[in-house]
């Protein structure tokens, strides 16, 4: 069975759905156009009940089946990116500044065409609970809605999400079970030294050269202090100091990110990382201070869930355009926290050869909405069938 002939049908809508929302991009939890829009349309579906100001702008839509059973939750993120978009089409950001960078656009489009048709089939026992998230790119909506009480709220048992992938043929899948995506943490070292006049350098305490060490000394966290079978990035992103060539700062300040799946390395980088900015400060005769923000967990498959979902996947796609073990990538992705709530699965979704992610002439390639739209709707009528 290939992509749902009654979804196929609303390839237009959605394709309609995602290109206004494309007009209307928002950050973080501040997405009312969005949210009101994603309400609007859930109501004129017909969904039993809808439940909004879940993580501020967040919602989720409740459609029942035919008879008891359990609640399996698909999710959507909404936000989108505050990046200029440059990608020249007729429905372009109308929002300066921001624009839709990453595809939930079309993430959004292809949940509200699931919501449709299972509102209008309910081919499947229990309940499936639709969630909308905010703040995916930053704060972690996700995290907030599980903090508020969702999974317990609504009874989600098992839970799914689908993200696009430039660069993976259009319409394939890939997913892995076990780890599939980095915990994300990020530093900042803020640096206080003594300004001065360049040509003399011995009146100061320079940051600038204590800045220097540092960066080039947390690169051997990576190189000296971590097994090399375990996957570890720290890298430095930022240096900001000084205003001009002949004065010595009083202060610099360094910025970056760690990517890691295994706490107990989490932990030695956190702790490396105080040594080494201690001991770098003394060195130079400076002052430093570390702030080191735990961010977003790596992001589990359960391994059941997994090859239940590959299998959905195979169904809508062929058997040779699904990879079901395809490795793990050191990106970072909020619905891990759902997935440490409940036991679920992840996948990727192939958008053909686009720009990638988060670059400003990114555009969502509508063509496979109907096969992520049909993926979110086997996957509620197979995990619960009507007469099983």
């Amino acid at each position: 069975m290939p992509v749902v002939n009654r979804i196929a049908g609303y390839a237009e809508e959605m394709k309609a759905w995602r290109r206004h929302l494309h007009q209307i991009p928002e950050l973080a939890l501040d997405l009312p156009k969005t949210a009101a829009f994603v309400a609007e349309r859930l109501r004129e579906f017909g969904v039993d009940e809808l439940h909004e100001g879940i993580a501020q702008t967040g919602m989720v839509a409740i459609i029942n089946g035919r008879g008891e059973g359990p609640t399996i939750g698909l999710r959507a993120d909404m936000d989108a990116l505050p990046i200029p978009e440059e990608t020249g089409v007729d429905y372009a950001s109308g929002h300066a500044g921001s624009m839709h960078a990453c595809g939930h656009d079309g993430h959004t489009a292809m949940l509200l065409g699931a919501a449709k048709y299972l509102a209008e089939t309910r081919n499947f026992k229990g309940r499936a609970a639709l969630i909308f998230q905010p703040a995916e790119e930053a704060i972690g909506g996700a995290r907030i809605m599980v903090e508020e009480g969702m999974m317990e709220r609504f009874d989600i048992g098992e839970v799914y999400a689908l993200h696009n992938a430039p660069g993976l043929p259009e319409g394939h899948f890939l997913t892995t079970p076990g780890a599939l995506m980095a915990a994300v943490d990020t530093f900042h070292i803020h640096i206080q030294g003594v300004g001065g006049h360049g040509a003399m350098p011995q009146e100061t305490r320079d940051p600038v050269m204590a800045a220097c060490g540092m960066a080039q000394a947390i690169q051997t966290i990576v190189s000296r202090n971590h097994h090399t079978l375990e996957d570890l990035v720290v890298s430095v992103t930022q240096i900001h100091t000084g205003s001009t060539d002949n004065v010595i700062p009083d202060t610099a300040y360094i910025n970056g990110t760690v990517r890691t799946f295994n706490p107990e390395v989490q932990k030695m980088v956190r702790r490396r990382m105080k040594e080494i900015v201690a001991g770098q400060a003394a060195s130079y005769g400076v002052e430093a201070e570390l702030d080191y923000e735990i961010g977003y967990p790596a992001t589990f498959n359960d391994a059941e869930k997994t090859a239940f979902a590959v299998e959905v996947a195979k169904e809508i796609a062929g058997e040779g355009h699904v990879v079901p073990d395809g490795g793990r990538e050191m990106g970072a992705e909020d619905f891990a926290y759902m997935l440490q709530a409940r036991p679920g699965s992840y996948l990727f979704l192939g958008q053909g050869s686009t720009a990638g992610l988060h670059h400003p002439k990114y555009d969502f390639n509508d063509g496979i909405a109907p096969v992520g739209a049909s993926f979110f709707a086997r996957l509620v009528e197979r995990a619960q069938p009507l007469g099983g």
